[in-house]
């Protein structure tokens, strides 16, 4: 019994590990940064009702090069339905690294007069 224990709690410390080891997420290269912008595009800032929104979206890209929104960060619950709606599942030109990468991407949307 008592083994039985060591190695659950050995079994659990190792995915905990490896677990947080996947989850540092890398800034997006220049190239899909642009891409993304022109995916989110601007027609969001006509509806804003303040001068200002700002979100953290962190997303991966799947074999397909697909974009998978995993999270979008923000206070405004229309901005994080709108990013998701426009950025999830679309076709992007970013082939990762490596598979599981994730990215953590800060969006500004900020009304022009």
């Amino acid at each position: 019994m008592k083994s039985l224990k060591l190695f659950v709690l050995a079994l659990t410390l190792f995915t905990i590990n490896v677990s947080a080891a996947n989850l540092n997420p890398i800034k997006p290269t220049d190239e899909l940064r642009v891409e993304i912008v022109d995916l989110i595009g601007s027609n969001y800032l006509a509806d804003m009702e303040v001068d200002q929104y700002a979100a953290e979206v962190l997303f991966t890209v799947n074999n397909d090069r697909e974009l998978i929104v995993l999270s979008v960060d923000t206070e405004n619950a229309q901005l994080e339905s709108y990013l998701k709606r426009k950025l999830n599942y679309k076709k992007v030109n970013h082939q990762p690294g490596k598979h599981g990468e994730i990215y953590l991407l800060p969006v500004k949307m900020i009304k022009q007069l």
